[in-house]
């Protein structure tokens, strides 16, 4: 927070993504104090990459989530942290310092809110009366365009929350589905349990529960096969649920 809002110098990575020398020294206090208090850990980050640890177990971290927002004063970012246990994901974090929002979970232990209040997905099971959240629409042009029509014409409403936001809504119950592409394992891997132990499901869009996968679906669970079935590029274009189609 130190440096929002204050025209930190924003660099170019390789793969063409934002940085800021907030992520790093972010990534850099995190490590640092995990490090410090699991000292056979491994480590993955976004900025400085992977680190072996003398175990199984490692922290995936993702410093700030929402660069873009951040360098522009949005406040709409946030610090993930995962971690992962022998390919699992047990322990979630998801800090957005500036909202002051928290929310984090264990597995089989519940997810909750900065109020220690616990989260629980929505009840909503038809796409009809679905809100479904999205990240950039441009990125949905390399082959994903007409599935991804089909699913505006099949839901209820339609907003771009981008980032970790949208996948938070889904986890609170305010809306049923969150879709992302060209994400990496840091992007998610707290949100993977967190929608897990709120009821929900979070897997790739070819339904493999997996962090690892490049793309992202997060759902109440109720409709999560219905938005893989459309997000599937060989179901025919007028795939909507029967029941849906007479709401």
């Amino acid at each position: 927070m130190r440096h929002f809002r204050t025209g930190v110098a924003v660099e170019t990575k390789a793969d063409r993504s934002p940085v800021t020398e907030a992520d790093r020294a972010c990534e850099r206090k995190i490590v640092e104090i995990l490090r410090g208090a699991f000292p056979a850990y491994g480590f993955l980050g976004e900025e400085f990459g992977e680190e072996s640890g003398r175990t199984t177990k490692r922290w995936i971290i993702d410093p700030i989530d929402g660069t873009k927002s951040f360098v522009r004063g949005i406040p709409f970012f946030a610090t993930l942290i995962g971690l992962e246990e022998d390919g699992e994901v047990t322990v979630g974090v998801v800090h957005a310092p500036a909202t002051s929002e928290l929310l984090y979970a264990t597995r089989g232990g519940g997810a909750y809110d900065e109020a220690d209040k616990r989260l629980r997905v929505s009840d909503v099971d038809r796409l009809s009366a679905a809100m479904v959240s999205f990240g950039g629409l441009k990125i949905f042009r390399r082959g994903r365009w007409s599935a991804f029509e089909r699913l505006v014409e099949a839901t209820a409403r339609q907003r771009g929350y981008g980032d970790y936001l949208g996948s938070a809504a889904v986890i609170r119950g305010w809306s049923e589905a969150m879709l992302e592409l060209d994400v990496k394992p840091w992007d998610l891997a707290p949100l993977k349990i967190l929608v897990e132990e709120a009821g929900g499901r979070l897997t790739d869009f070819s339904g493999q529960a997996t962090i690892y996968g490049g793309s992202a679906v997060v759902t109440n669970g109720r409709i999560h096969d219905q938005v893989l079935e459309i997000l599937d590029a060989t179901a025919p274009p007028n795939l909507v649920n029967r029941s849906d189609a007479r709401a």
